[in-house]
């Protein structure tokens, strides 16, 4: 059974059709014979026919004067590979699902094109440092499989191993974890669901380190829930709609739940600034899948950034952005987009009027969570600098 937080290949759909089967007809003048044998090894990387069958319903081996059809399958497209690609790779530790991907294919996000889930390898679908990739050839088409696992799963001749924790991750972890604790944008929908500060114990107008705070709201949780404590801050409004979609959150500081109950005590541990009545509270847990295929969106996907992390003017690899698209338009984890900065506006001094110069590609960013109009994604390429406002659209 196929791992839950990875994709299935099956229901995977690329917008740029690869591998697609195209279908001659072409007129036989001669007879055909029998059927030819079963396909015993790699075919030609050339145009084949399959079996033919006589129009007239002549048996196999039969001769026949009249047109038959014959059926032409044309070689399918290769993904292209990267420069100086390894036939075989040893994974290594803190490897991303994305390096790897990058070290055989020119575009990472073509991976789930040629990825091979071998049956005889066990939890298929996920890598471990330590196993063997190769590009094979298998039906004609190029795949990377895994060939052997590593050493260090064999517990004994009957038994392996394989802990899901040590699984690689597709993108790095720790550069999402703080983000998405610690709250930096939150979604509209998002924020009434969430517990708050009703009150400061003690003669305290706002709360800091060493104060506990009464806390309402959110789901129940135990003694020694960890929270971060954020500010509700700017609406982050749609630039295609003029919508409020989100606010800017501003982080506070940390909290330990001491007391459950309604209210509950929060005793805070770490301040950045004062929490005050109204400010929320994000239990420290981060809810992504780790496990899944970079892949183009299933579907036609144009947005914005409209928010990036810590506020810099120009975003870098590895750094959050939010997009003002999300799970209403089709966009789900592993999703990979392409930026496009902006064309300047400027002025023909030759003919007159003015003239949009071309938008330019500067990245590649991977979705990580959407929200319902809302999408947060992770640079992994940054080849120009990338701009709040930058188009997001489909990779070619």
């Amino acid at each position: 059974m196929e791992h839950p937080s990875i994709m299935s290949l099956s229901k995977y759909r690329m917008n740029v059709s690869l591998g697609l089967t195209t279908i001659a007809l072409a007129v036989s003048i001669a007879g055909c014979g029998s059927d030819p044998a079963p396909y015993q090894g790699s075919p030609a990387p050339a145009q084949q026919a399959s079996s033919a069958t006589s129009m007239n319903g002549g048996a196999a081996g039969q001769t026949s004067h009249e047109p038959s059809l014959v059926l032409i399958e044309e070689a399918p497209t290769r993904v292209p590979l990267a420069e100086g690609h390894p036939n075989d790779y040893v994974v290594q530790d803190g490897d991303t699902l994305w390096d790897i991907a990058g070290t055989f294919l020119k575009d990472p996000w073509f991976w789930p094109e040629v990825w091979y889930v071998n049956p005889q390898i066990e939890n298929p679908h996920l890598i471990f440092p330590g196993d063997t990739l190769s590009l094979v050839y298998i039906g004609g088409q190029q795949r990377i499989t895994t060939t052997s696992r590593g050493p260090s799963y064999r517990m004994s001749p009957s038994a392996r191993a394989t802990p899901l924790s040590e699984a690689v991750t597709s993108i790095p972890y720790e550069q999402i974890s703080s983000f998405l604790s610690k709250g930096l944008v939150l979604e509209k929908g998002q924020i009434d669901r969430m517990p708050y500060i009703v009150s400061t114990r003690g003669d305290h107008m706002v709360a800091a380190a060493g104060n506990e705070i009464y806390v309402r709201g959110g789901a129940p949780a135990q003694s020694g829930t960890r929270y971060s404590v954020v500010h509700v801050g700017d609406e982050l409004v749609d630039p295609d709609d003029n919508k409020v979609i989100g606010f800017q959150g501003i982080y506070v500081g940390e909290g330990m739940m001491a007391r459950g109950g309604d209210p509950a005590t929060v005793a805070l541990t770490d301040t950045n600034r004062e929490a005050l009545n109204g400010d929320r509270l994000i239990p420290e847990t981060v809810d992504i899948p780790l496990n899944f295929f970079p892949k183009a969106p299933d579907t036609q996907v144009d947005g914005r950034i409209i928010s990036v992390v810590d506020g810099v003017s120009m975003i870098g690899q590895y750094q959050v952005i939010v997009m003002n698209r999300g799970a209403r338009n089709g966009l789900a984890p592993g999703d990979i987009l392409t930026v496009f900065q902006a064309g300047e506006v400027i002025k023909d001094r030759f003919e007159g009027g003015k003239v949009k110069l071309p938008d330019e590609e500067a990245g590649t960013v991977m979705v990580f969570k959407v929200y319902d109009r809302i999408g947060y994604a992770l640079v992994m390429e940054a080849t120009q600098p990338i701009h709040v406002l930058d188009a997001v659209r489909n990779p070619y």
